[in-house]
């Protein structure tokens, strides 16, 4: 935790805190040490980013929701656009 937490320049409290928000769920080992992923990094730096545009926490929970919903509607929509060049490729096999 103390590694993550410098590596992103917060504190650990903080981290404590945004977990217990729901902002972060990082793995946890069989000991129950958190392992914070690239990924877990990236929200962390977001929510530093968000917190210095002066949002609250309720805020950025939002926030981090709509990106999340966007990027899977945004997948969903790649694959939807996808679907009908692999049609024409094996009719044209």
């Amino acid at each position: 935790m103390s590694v993550a937490a410098e590596l992103v320049g917060t504190g650990q409290q903080n981290l404590r805190l945004y977990e217990r928000k729901g902002l972060l769920d990082p793995q946890r080992t069989e000991g129950g040490t958190r392992r914070y992923s690239e990924k877990d990094l990236d929200i962390l730096r977001r929510i530093s980013h968000l917190l210095a545009q002066g949002l609250n926490l309720s805020g950025i929970r939002l926030v981090l929701s709509l990106e999340a919903e966007n990027i899977s509607l945004k997948n969903k929509l790649d694959r939807q656009e996808a679907k009908p060049d692999q049609q024409q490729n094996t009719s044209e096999s």
